[in-house]
């Protein structure tokens, strides 16, 4: 909590008991029994967590990008996989209180933001990943209505929510022909894939979203035709942000599971506390850790601020923290020994549901790309 405001320390202590009492007694259960835990969500709803950054007068708690990060970091100590849904969540959320008109915000903010309702970000394309702007999914405009067709992959909750913000091809080929709309589940010619079988983020169930004729009305879409891109984006800076602090919460728990370990393992008669080298990995470990926060909290201040430089900082937050904290919580592994391959233990939970995070909101290898770009222009 160093260089945070006395009201951000309350938020973080907020969401850390409530990892802590209501999460993290749960989190293997959901992992293996694929539970999606809704009123668990729904609680941590009551505390504001729903629409963290959404606009208070359709029932957001109006907090900052900064703020954002501490609370889904700490969450994330108690169920990364949860925690990392209810980032997507709150994404969708918050776009559609800022790119929706006064009607739209009325309509989906509010049942979102108290999580009686889920929503579901629905950009990825069997055919298109990190290259977003070939999606192929057509919306063609028909009277008051458009017709959807095509496909999402990936989809976290897919099937299990209310709301999916899409991606569509209302124009010509590239990104301006991308238009955004909100669909709602039971909408003719919506249906969903089969749950897919994942090595982590077990607490979410993740399906294909398919589009045969479904009709989707116009007042149903966010901002202009050919702004849907550009939505997209703005809303991945965020996720980017969000994700990234979901990968410090796992790294600073699994930082404190190997703490412990080496305090209570023994081994040749003493010790691993005691031991020089697992002493050095451990300190490499915080350290790494708090490099990777600073930098997080650095990017969410730039966002939060609509710095010109913030897309760039997200990009290189998201890269470095997603990537180290990766590193963190593998040698947490590695330090249980044997153990650390048990499913009684947690750390290799929190191994695998972090080790998702290098590839969505933009791979890795994308924000390289993004980084790299920046500093040639």
């Amino acid at each position: 909590s160093a260089g945070l405001t006395e009201e951000q320390k309350e938020f973080q202590k907020v969401a850390l008991d409530f990892a802590a009492k209501e999460m993290a007694p749960h989190m293997a259960e959901w992992d293996e029994k694929e539970i999606f835990p809704v009123e668990t969500m729904r609680k941590a709803a009551q505390l504001g967590f729903g629409g963290i950054y959404v606009k208070p007068d359709v029932g957001g708690s109006g907090l900052s990008r900064l703020d954002t990060s501490i609370i889904f970091e700490a969450l994330s100590t108690g169920c990364t996989s949860t925690t990392a849904y209810m980032s997507i969540h709150n994404m969708c959320v918050w776009m559609i209180d800022t790119f929706g008109n006064e009607e739209q915000r009325r309509r989906f903010c509010p049942s979102l933001c108290s999580m009686e309702k889920f929503a579901s970000y629905c950009l990825t394309e069997p055919g298109s990943g990190s290259d977003a702007a070939s999606l192929l999914t057509s919306a063609q405009r028909k009277g008051d209505t458009y017709i959807l067709n095509g496909s999402k992959a990936f989809i976290s909750g897919g099937g299990d929510t209310d709301v999916y913000v899409v991606m569509c091809r209302t124009g010509g080929p590239g990104p301006k022909g991308i238009s955004c709309l909100v669909l709602e589940k039971g909408m003719l010619g919506l249906s969903f894939g089969k749950k897919e079988k994942k090595v982590g983020w077990n607490s979410q169930p993740t399906r294909a979203v398919i589009l045969e004729d479904c009709v989707v009305p116009v007042g149903n879409r966010l901002g202009a035709e050919g702004q849907g891109f550009s939505i997209a984006m703005k809303g991945l800076n965020g996720g980017r942000i969000n994700i990234a602090s979901c990968s410090l919460g796992a790294a600073h728990a699994s930082v404190l599971l190997a703490q412990e370990h080496l305090t209570v393992r023994k081994q040749f008669g003493e010790a691993l506390a005691n031991n020089q080298y697992l002493q050095f990995k451990l300190a490499e470990m915080a350290t790494r850790l708090v490099a990777a926060r600073l930098m997080v909290r650095n990017a969410a201040r730039a966002l939060q601020e609509g710095r010109e430089d913030a897309a760039v900082l997200c990009s290189m937050a998201k890269l470095f923290a997603t990537d180290e904290c990766f590193a963190i919580c593998n040698q947490a592994l590695q330090m249980h020994g044997g153990y650390g391959y048990l499913k009684d233990y947690a750390v290799q939970q929190f191994v695998r549901d972090i080790r998702v995070h290098q590839i969505l909101e933009g791979t890795n290898e994308v924000m390289r790309m993004i980084v790299a770009r920046n500093l040639l222009q």
